[in-house]
């Protein structure tokens, strides 16, 4: 697994979106017995926080230390640093396992080896993330032409995965026909322009090129949007769920 999300992790945390109280609830209802969740690739523990309120505990996992150290605390939150892939928790543990915008980072196969091992038999296994922000038309548009003129090549080849959806990562799980979520927030330009920051291929161009290429992004923004003014964005939610038969 790839680790492109240490470095500024303080970002990360401020800035990425939340998930929909609508998903958890929906999770919820899939899942009748809540002792154990594992989170699975937790990053700034915002999925680990969200089940800390109806799980008995939840074991949250990441191979990055300087995320968990900015992550959301509980007392019935376990963090630990450990790669999805292998990990050191006991056979048929968890009644949910979850996976919030990082599986297209993991080696499959392995994980869902791991997957299959720790979790209890009709366990719940959700694969869930979020797609391209929307904003308005004009917005979107500018956004759009950064995302695949101006860093489009310094993506790393798994970012595909999110652009289809999840729909093509391999899913070996009785799934469950899920409904439709949207994440609707409230921002700034500011906040967009932090969450900007921490998309892996700006890292990758700055690395390369010694420049920030949101800069230019940001001049053409305010064209569209004041300093201060909050205004409502939207996430479309990609979701993959399914049971541990």
């Amino acid at each position: 697994m790839k680790d492109n999300f240490s470095s500024q992790s303080d970002m990360y945390a401020k800035y990425r979106p939340t998930y929909p109280s609508a998903f958890f609830s929906y999770l919820n209802t899939l899942v009748p017995v809540k002792q154990r969740a594992w989170d699975c690739g937790t990053g700034n523990g915002q999925v680990a926080f969200a089940l800390a309120e109806t799980f008995e505990k939840v074991f949250a996992t990441d191979m990055s230390q300087a995320q968990i150290d900015h992550a959301a605390q509980a007392n019935n939150i376990n963090y630990s640093v450990q790669p999805a892939e292998h990990t050191n928790f006991e056979d048929n543990q968890f009644d949910l396992i979850i996976v919030a915008q990082a599986i297209h980072w993991f080696d499959f196969d392995k994980f869902y080896t791991e997957v299959k091992r720790t979790a209890k038999e009709n366990a719940l296994i959700c694969v869930t993330g979020y797609g391209r922000i929307m904003i308005s038309e004009a917005i979107d548009a500018l956004i759009t032409d950064f995302y695949t003129r101006v860093i489009g090549k310094y993506w790393d080849k798994e970012r595909r995965y999110i652009d289809e959806n999840y729909e093509t990562i391999p899913f070996p799980f009785e799934e469950i026909e899920a409904p439709a979520f949207e994440n609707k927030l409230s921002w700034t330009l500011e906040h967009l322009i932090g969450y900007l920051n921490t998309w892996s291929a700006v890292k990758h161009f700055i690395q390369q090129n010694g420049y920030n290429p949101i800069d230019a992004l940001h001049e053409a923004l305010m064209d569209h949007w004041e300093p201060g003014q909050i205004r409502e964005v939207t996430f479309p939610l990609l979701l993959r769920i399914g049971r541990n038969l």
